[in-house]
């Protein structure tokens, strides 16, 4: 079989940059990485880089103007509450180098929120409708209390509930490409079997990403065989070349789609 040329697909990537100094410390485990580079692989957009940063502005600045330049999209997760530590909105200003104030309509959205609940608008609380010039509002349908876009950098919050709400109202306005497609063989064998094989098949086709995973089963070893690529035409020959690898190797193996 031969490596089969097909059109150059569209590639659309995306960074995520994770802001918490309670992220780092281990205090609070992220649950929102998985969750977001799976509403992204569903709409053709793949999650290339994963930056997990303190609450320190340089830092964020840093990070956000290095990803938004290299990918797509960048999104963010955290420091968007009303707490003095939350300053992710003042970063993102100064990343892009515009001023801050509170958005009239947060303001108004705020506003009938914390009415409508019975609790005091405070100072604090007003510090979530500070928004940076020329960003527009994600909304957040769970706390009301919005994220927001400015160019191709979402902002997000940090609880996983309310990001997940707000992933859904951004996807939406996102603009994907090639769907990247995944099989995986199971197979009874260690990795250092297969590994020069696997090697080799990688140098053939380029296009498709193989990884090799170690698997401990009722005292058993195997290998988990993940394969995938946007281009679904070399990815099932690169699965076909593989099978055949391992039939002539002896290996038991289930094919997952």
């Amino acid at each position: 079989m031969t490596l089969q040329d097909s059109s150059t697909p569209k590639i659309v990537t995306a960074a995520m940059v994770v802001i918490g100094d309670e992220i780092l410390s281990g205090r609070t485990q992220d649950k929102n990485v998985a969750h977001v580079a799976n509403c992204l692989n569903e709409v053709g957009i793949q999650l290339r880089e994963v930056r997990v940063i303190p609450d320190i502005e340089q830092e964020i600045v840093d990070a956000v103007n290095f990803c938004r330049n290299k990918y797509t999209y960048v999104f963010t997760s955290g420091g968007i509450g009303p707490t003095h530590d939350d300053i992710t909105a003042d970063s993102i200003a100064a990343a892009f180098d515009v001023s801050i104030d509170h958005h009239p309509e947060a303001m108004k959205i705020l506003t009938r929120h914390y009415e409508v609940s019975g609790i005091e608008f405070n100072d604090a609380r007003k510090r979530m409708a500070r928004i940076p010039d020329g960003a527009s509002l994600v909304d957040n349908p769970v706390s009301k209390a919005p994220g927001f876009r400015l160019e191709n950098v979402f902002v997000m919050a940090g609880v996983p509930v309310i990001m997940q709400a707000m992933m859904q109202s951004i996807l939406p306005e996102l603009s994907g490409g090639a769907k990247m497609q995944s099989r995986t063989i199971g197979a009874s064998m260690p990795e250092g079997k297969i590994a020069k094989d696997l090697g080799d098949l990688q140098k053939k086709f380029p296009t498709v990403s193989m990884g090799s995973y170690p698997y401990f089963k009722q005292g058993q070893v195997g290998t988990n065989l993940v394969l995938r690529s946007v281009e679904a035409e070399n990815l099932d020959l690169a699965i076909d070349e593989l099978v055949t690898i391992l039939t002539a190797q002896g290996a038991k193996f289930d094919l997952n789609d």
